[in-house]
């Protein structure tokens, strides 16, 4: 796996003197209204989000009609894009839906929709004519002429395939249109399967990866396990932990038995590579993943390319910087996927499925008062006396002591052990509205390469 000390200092970066002077678009998730309004706070340029219906991540808070008008309306106030996801592949009893679906969302009016299925992005022509068109990975984009036929039919985007490297990618701005975007996954979890396109779920749960109900057994511990259904002609079948039954481990030399389970992606390290490459929009996945999650990424990434775009050089000296950053949250072991070729053995993690917790989420500061306190709905517990940090859209650590806790009736609290409490904190800092307060629970070895 290649990391930022793989690259040759000074190296060429394509596209001429002006290769960091386009600026793309940092584009974040948003699984809920809180989340939206946390990435745009923390410097996203544009979300992604889904309905109640038709999306990939059903399991996602995810919007109602109502929900997605208000979320429209407060991100073009401030300037900012909404695209909503319609991209699972339809089976004929969806079609009727979706026809008077995309008939709600021209009405809405998001900045374009994500497509995969070729029926929905007909009925999307027909029945949304006033809404860009951008073409999900799930359609697994992996070469030109797939993007000019998408181009041709109308779409203004393409995602790419997760699968594609950098020179793949370079390839594809290269022999596409002008003024057809490149959107790529720069971030978050990888699938074990070929641009998503998994029947692992559906064929163990009955739960469809491809309609929005994905289980997501590639993170499961596995195991062989002794005989097996008399219908099976082979003398060991493959049992997963949960299943009751006589089994053997399944052994990858000494690292267990996670066989699927893929590391993370991170690119912040490759910024100047990922804008020389072509692409247009920096896509972060994690649709469920909290507002913490949201706000970390974000603002590591937003500090990162307005960096590379100023000073390319500065920029690289400071990798290890947003490296650190972007574990300030829940992670898997990073890796850069297939931008560097198709990864290794070392691509996959074998001894566990569950996440590094190197901080925990506290809560948001909703507002704060004439005395300084800030008003919060708590998350996690914490205590008078504890040292937690405050963080902003700039890239600063701010660490302070919790000095009081108090209900909104005044009383004053130790501590706040209950999830959804409404409360008041007041620090020996400045609290400001929109602030996330999080608690460092580990240190995470920062000499791992991401």
């Amino acid at each position: 796996m290649s990391t930022d000390l793989d690259r040759t200092p000074g190296e060429d970066l394509g596209r001429g003197e002006n290769n960091c002077k386009t600026k793309p678009e940092l584009l974040l998730p948003a699984g809920d209204m809180e989340t939206l309004k946390v990435a745009f706070h923390f410097g996203a340029d544009a979300v992604y989000l889904g309905g109640t219906r038709f999306g990939l991540r059903a399991k996602a808070g995810n919007f109602s009609s109502d929900e997605m008008r208000q979320a429209v309306g407060y991100a073009h106030e401030l300037g900012k894009k909404v695209y909503v996801t319609v991209n699972i592949y339809a089976h004929n009893g969806d079609l009727d839906g979706l026809s008077g679906y995309f008939e709600e969302l021209d009405d809405i009016g998001p900045d374009a929709v994500l497509i995969s299925d070729p029926g929905v992005f007909a009925l999307a022509k027909r029945f949304a004519p006033h809404l860009p068109i951008h073409i999900s990975t799930q359609a697994n984009t992996t070469n030109y002429e797939a993007a000019r036929f998408w181009y041709d039919q109308g779409a203004s985007r393409v995602v790419t395939a997760r699968e594609l490297s950098l020179e793949e990618i370079r390839g594809l701005r290269a022999y596409i249109p002008e003024d057809m975007e490149i959107e790529s996954f720069v971030h978050g979890s990888m699938c074990i399967s070929y641009s998503g396109r998994c029947l692992l779920s559906s064929y163990m749960t009955g739960r469809d990866a491809n309609r929005g109900a994905c289980t997501h057994p590639c993170r499961w511990k596995y195991h062989l396990m002794e005989g097996a259904p008399e219908d099976v002609a082979f003398d060991y079948a493959v049992e997963e932990d949960s299943r009751p039954g006589e089994y053997f481990p399944v052994e990858e030399d000494e690292r267990g038995t996670y066989i699927f389970s893929s590391r993370d992606m991170a690119m912040i390290g490759h910024i100047d590579e990922l804008i020389a490459a072509g692409v247009d929009s920096f896509k972060i996945e994690g649709r469920m993943k909290n507002a913490l999650y949201v706000a970390t990424v974000a603002r590591a990434y937003r500090a990162a390319i307005d960096e590379c775009i100023a000073d390319v050089e500065a920029y690289r000296s400071h990798i290890p910087l947003y490296e650190e950053e972007i574990r300030a949250t829940t992670f898997r072991p990073f890796g850069t996927g297939f931008y560097y070729g198709n990864p290794s053995h070392e691509g996959q993690i074998y001894d566990t499925n569950t996440y590094i917790t190197a901080y925990t989420y506290l809560g948001i500061i909703r507002d704060v008062d004439e005395a300084g306190r800030g008003f919060f709905i708590q998350k996690n517990k914490f205590s008078v006396g504890e040292h937690i940090e405050v963080i902003g859209p700039k890239l600063i650590k701010n660490e302070v002591c919790v000095t009081a806790i108090t209900t909104e009736d005044g009383v004053s609290q130790e501590s706040c052990p209950h999830a959804g409490q409404r409360l008041f904190v007041t620090t020996d800092g400045t609290l400001t509205p929109g602030d996330i307060i999080r608690r460092r629970e580990c240190a995470v070895d920062t000499a791992t390469p991401v």
